[in-house]
């Protein structure tokens, strides 16, 4: 019996951490970043907003109060983990994660306000971001997967191939982040800006988008050709979109000036990039169901991911 269900309880996780990207970039757009200019508190005097502080404190106060519903969502995935029976320590393993970074997250937070939005704290803050959402990516899979040995979809070669093009994918997003630091778009219009030259890295940052693209266009071409699993090619086929659309917006924001709902849909354009990256590594192998053994029902300690006994 399942007292709470993990697996929508973990993508509910997922979409909310890929919501606290979107409304960040809004705080950060609307220059709303000092909305609260203190932490924990809001004002020196109060833990919440105030009418004084206008619009950009209820921004900033409404993004400080999503991330308790991050906490709260972490929590119930926690609890839904534990209950499972048979239990899986690999879930419950991945669901603490989730819920240890989230107040990592908050306390990264607030040293951006305390440090008036050093870019290089926001870009911290915005990168343990992403770090969550693979953690809770994983669980949302895991969730759904067997208890058996994962049994690999594809030759060796093209597993070595998506990771090399993973650990591009998050040079792109670490770029990404730097470029941000170096934009006008720093959250307050007296905050500090990194000093790097706007048109270098963003340069650089096209760089390696291209050779992201390269990447995925030859995994597409390579998993056709092995005649990998249709979720396999789809998966890839999805990412290389999800890149190109990526791509489109940043060149068009670079030369409109970065208008901010651009800015915005880069944002979120960044996390789906990583998320779609995730799928691909996922797609690469299936786990299938194993029925419990006479042995497994014994009270016997139990290798990492096997089911753990319970009394029926």
């Amino acid at each position: 019996m399942r007292f709470l269900p993990l697996r929508p309880l973990a993508l509910a996780s997922l979409v909310a951490n890929v919501a606290l990207v979107v409304t960040g970039a809004a705080v950060r757009l609307t220059g709303s970043g000092l909305g609260c200019p203190t932490w924990p508190r809001c004002t020196d005097s109060s833990y919440t907003t105030t009418a004084e502080m206008g619009v950009h404190g209820v921004i900033e106060f409404g993004n400080r109060m999503l991330t308790f519903a991050l906490g709260i969502i972490a929590v119930a995935c926690v609890i839904a983990a534990l209950l499972e029976k048979p239990r899986r320590r690999s879930r419950v393993l991945l669901s603490v994660a989730v819920l240890f970074y989230i107040p990592l997250q908050a306390v990264v937070g607030g040293i951006t306000v305390l440090t008036d939005l050093n870019p290089w704290v926001v870009g911290i803050h915005f990168l343990i971001s992403i770090v969550i959402i693979a953690f809770a990516y994983a669980l949302w899979r895991r969730a759904a997967e067997g208890d058996g040995q994962p049994v690999p979809l594809v030759p060796r070669p093209i597993n070595h191939l998506v990771w090399i093009l993973s650990a591009v994918s998050a040079a792109v997003i670490a770029l990404g982040v730097v470029v941000t630091g170096s934009g006008p778009h720093a959250g307050d219009e007296d905050a500090k800006r990194n000093g790097l030259d706007p048109a270098t890295v963003s340069q650089a940052h096209a760089d390696v988008v291209f050779l992201l693209i390269g990447l995925t266009v030859a995994l597409v071409f390579a998993l056709r050709a092995v005649k990998a699993p249709a979720a396999t090619v789809r998966a890839a086929v999805v990412l290389l979109v999800v890149e190109l659309a990526q791509g489109l917006i940043g060149f068009v924001q670079y030369f409109t000036h970065l208008p901010v709902l651009l800015v915005g849909a880069h944002m979120l354009g960044a996390a789906l990039v990583w998320t779609s990256t995730l799928a691909v590594i996922w797609s690469l192998r299936a786990r299938p169901d194993v029925p419990a053994s006479p042995t497994e029902l014994s009270p016997t300690p139990v290798a990492d991911d096997e089911p753990v006994p319970s009394s029926r």
